[in-house]
């Protein structure tokens, strides 16, 4: 499932308001861009938490894991999708 959107307006919502939704690219660096700092990944980690009802705590968190919208699409696919056993 694709959370592109709903990631797109949280980061546009608080730390880019005078930015439209529609010109934030899903591969935009928001780490490197400084559109996410140290304290702002942590506002985007408890909102994941609190939204898709991800236990993030449980989980190594690598800082690729959020540097782009799509990143973080794919991050939580990946946690919401339990592990498969052999």
């Amino acid at each position: 499932m694709d959370h592109i959107d709903t990631i797109r307006r949280f980061v546009v919502e608080e730390f880019l308001p005078d930015v439209s939704p529609e010109s934030l690219a899903a591969d935009y660096d928001l780490l490197a861009g400084g559109v996410i700092d140290s304290l702002g990944l942590l506002k985007v980690i408890a909102w994941l938490e609190n939204r898709f009802g991800l236990a993030v705590d449980d989980i190594e968190l690598e800082p690729d894991a959020f540097r782009s919208i799509a990143a973080i699409s794919d991050f939580i696919v990946r946690v919401a999708t339990p592990a498969r056993s052999i």
